[in-house]
């Protein structure tokens, strides 16, 4: 009797393990994705669960960017609550690694996943790199890049024989671009995020790459003639709104609105409105549009940047289970090798395989600017830096009121790198 008993017992274990082995896994998300690129995550993640029915699903949340999702992320993996999987700025990661929150993408995951270092851009895969280790899978690089109304400027005479902005090579030539807009009567040659330092950071940090300047050296902001440079991008910006070249004071959905409504005749913003872009003109309700490269205002062509990248988290007292881990990987893996349809999301994607494929190269606007990754320049590599972080915080509070005419740039460099060098 004891004998048949333990022989049922171990039959049933054994039932019990080959089910737990066909059990469908369940990855549970956090992004912070919302308007256009979210809508197309959300269609990504729709179809991943589609192919892997009964196999892994993801259980999706998106949360609000910046600050909230950050800290939501540091205060879950804490007390061993935080998601299996995340997006994560590649900017955050050095703060993400001192803080101890995230788990190292080792080789091995590399291997489950079917990626590999070569399979991205050298700048893109540093991005994500601390101290020689990997903590995270880039997804995509988003930069600013350069909006114009097609139809303004070709009515301007201000269009080259491909369709392009005229005024491209130098800061004198588009600034004279600038002018000849206004002359024409446009009331906004240039919609600008003048009210939000934060954002325009990054058009400010693209114009100290054109100088080749540095924000932190050794440890050091700003150091030797990198305040220089600074001026000089500050100078520029400050410069077009003493002439009424940009808009002034402009938040950042009002300078949508400007650009879409016709009032402004170019902008500078992320790639991430693409959507919005298409969407509208799609609906019939926008003009003819492009999108390129940022105009060399000085040496050469630089343009900021981060990256969306999918990261681990290092949830305390919590250890991932072997199938857990696999089904993270597949996930991780799929997404990267799937990144086209991300691609309609204006992001670049950051598996090469993606964008040296015919149908990336036929997409547009995204095949006429993703050139500009041979240029891009992502943030320095310190915790301090990255989106939401304290040097976009302490930089916003001079670039507003130097960027609309109401302090000197050498003033407001000598004050943020006093304030930078102090933290």
């Amino acid at each position: 009797m004891y004998a048949v008993s333990r022989l049922g017992a171990v039959a049933a274990a054994a039932i019990m393990v080959a089910g737990s082995a066909a059990a469908q896994e369940t990855v549970v998300w956090w992004d912070f994705l919302s308007g256009g690129d979210g809508v197309r995550m959300k269609q990504l993640i729709e179809q991943f669960n589609a192919e892997h029915e009964g196999q892994i699903a993801i259980d999706a949340t998106t949360l609000e960017w910046g600050t909230p999702f950050y800290s939501k992320v540091q205060t879950s993996a804490a007390v061993g609550e935080a998601p299996d999987l995340m997006t994560y700025h590649a900017s955050r990661i050095p703060l993400a690694v001192q803080q101890g929150i995230l788990q190292e993408i080792t080789a091995a995951d590399w291997e489950a996943m079917g990626l590999s270092q070569s399979d991205y851009d050298a700048a893109t895969w540093d991005a994500v790199t601390v101290d020689g280790k990997q903590y995270a899978v880039p997804f995509d690089t988003h930069p600013i890049v350069l909006y114009y109304n097609k139809d303004i400027l070709g009515q301007a005479g201000l269009l080259t024989e491909d369709g392009l902005p005229k005024g491209m090579e130098s800061g004198e030539a588009f600034t004279a671009t600038l002018q000849a807009l206004k002359d024409a009567g446009v009331q906004f040659p240039m919609g600008s995020v003048t009210a939000d330092g934060n954002f325009m950071f990054r058009t400010i940090y693209s114009l100290m790459g054109q100088q080749d300047g540095e924000l932190m050296t050794d440890g050091e902001f700003l150091a030797g003639d990198n305040g220089e440079k600074l001026q000089n991008a500050l100078a520029v910006l400050a410069g077009w709104t003493e002439d009424g070249l940009q808009s002034t004071y402009t938040d950042y959905p009002a300078t949508v609105a400007l650009f879409t409504s016709g009032e402004a005749a170019m902008m500078i913003n992320g790639v991430w409105e693409v959507p919005t872009m298409a969407d509208l003109q799609a609906a019939g309700n926008l003009f003819e549009w492009g999108a390129v490269e940022l105009p060399v205002i000085f040496d050469h062509p630089s343009t900021y940047a981060d990256s969306h990248a999918f990261a681990i988290p290092a949830n305390q007292g919590v250890e991932m289970t072997p199938e857990k881990r696999a089904a993270v990987e597949e996930v991780i893996g799929w997404m990267a090798r799937n990144s086209l349809a991300w691609a309609s999301a204006g992001h670049i994607p950051a598996y090469n395989p993606v964008t040296a494929s015919d149908e990336y190269k036929a997409m547009e606007p995204n095949a006429t600017y993703s050139p500009l990754t041979a240029n891009m320049i992502f943030d320095p590599k310190t915790p301090l830096a990255g989106v939401a972080g304290p040097i976009f915080d302490v930089m916003s509070t001079y670039f507003v009121p130097t960027l609309n005419g109401e302090m000197d740039p050498a003033e407001a460099v000598e004050a943020i790198r006093d304030e930078l060098n102090d933290m």
